[in-house]
């Protein structure tokens, strides 16, 4: 291989090296955000969420979530697990053909797990806004359900 028709592979290895080198140092940059520094985005239904990690409509995502005291949301399916903890207020999350006595109030420090696909209404039923910290392992939808 002559001097000259190594150079490409030379500056491919360097670059791809580099890139590696760069990759392991984000993994090691602590991430720190202040909540004052979260940066909500409100739906018209008035529910808000603050990105962590990832874009919520294009892959597996991590955000706050802030719904407003009453919400009772429409019964809805996620194609993706969802999982959360609660950080401020009462919520419920009760699958659509459960018994309403199943329902099961979670204040602050309670854990969540709603399987995709299954039928639910999510509550916040305290006097305070609630707010959740959400882990969905794909990307973000709500898909109206029958109840």
């Amino acid at each position: 291989m002559s001097k000259q028709s190594s150079r490409p592979f030379v500056w491919a290895l360097l670059l791809s090296v580099l890139g590696a080198q760069a990759s392991i140092a984000e993994q090691q940059t602590i991430t720190n955000l202040p909540a004052a520094d979260f940066a909500w985005d409100q739906t018209d239904e008035g529910v808000a969420f603050a990105p962590l990690v990832g874009d919520r409509f294009v892959e597996p995502y991590m955000a706050m979530v802030r719904l407003p005291a009453g919400l009772v949301s429409p019964p809805h399916v996620k194609s993706a697990n969802m999982f959360g903890v609660v950080v401020s207020g009462t919520i419920s999350h009760i699958a659509i053909k459960a018994s309403p006595s199943d329902e099961v109030l979670l204040p602050e420090g309670s854990f969540y797990k709603i399987p995709a696909g299954l039928a639910h209404v999510s509550k916040c039923v305290s006097e305070a806004d609630c707010i959740t910290f959400l882990y969905q392992d794909g990307k973000f939808d709500f898909l109206p359900a029958a109840q």
